[in-house]
């Protein structure tokens, strides 16, 4: 049986913090989606579509990382992509307690589905989309916090 994962988020914009994810989770999983997901709260500083050709640049080359764009329960997105995981990246205690809670309310409306934390290396714990986005919008060089592709883009604006 293929291990297959989800990394749900926004990913608006990616960053070096959820390369660092991504790559260290590689060698846990078969395959692993990308699930962009729609959030009706929140108003994204990038369009589905850039979010999703920037993840699609930065792994042309990993056939094991695929992107998506959801919408609704994750749980509804794992069955789709036949996850049987769900990946988060924790980066301080406060973050592990929101995640605990959405972890264990996706176990209830899933038990088959097991969440993973991933902690991140201590040069990404500031390393945050929304921050990234404060830099973005105020001119200053987001540069250290954006994989290259992310960064040429947001450059040319």
């Amino acid at each position: 049986m293929q291990r297959i994962c989800l990394f749900p988020g926004t990913f608006d914009p990616i960053t070096v913090g959820h390369l660092d994810i991504i790559y260290r989770s590689l060698d846990l999983f078969d395959k692993l989606y990308i699930g962009i997901g729609r959030n009706a709260n929140k108003a994204p500083m990038f369009s589905e579509e850039q979010r999703l050709q920037w993840i699609n640049e930065i792994f042309k080359e990993e056939k094991r990382v695929e992107a998506v764009v959801y919408e609704g329960l994750t749980v509804d997105c794992c069955k789709t992509v036949n996850a049987r995981f769900i990946l988060r990246g924790i980066r301080y205690v406060n973050d592990f307690e929101y995640e605990k809670a959405i972890a264990d309310m996706n176990r209830s409306l899933d038990h088959d589905i097991e969440t993973l934390f991933l902690t991140c290396l201590p040069q990404y714990t500031s390393v945050a989309s929304t921050l990234v986005r404060d830099v973005i919008r105020n001119g200053g060089d987001a540069s250290p916090f954006l994989p290259d592709v992310v960064n040429r883009a947001v450059s040319k604006k």
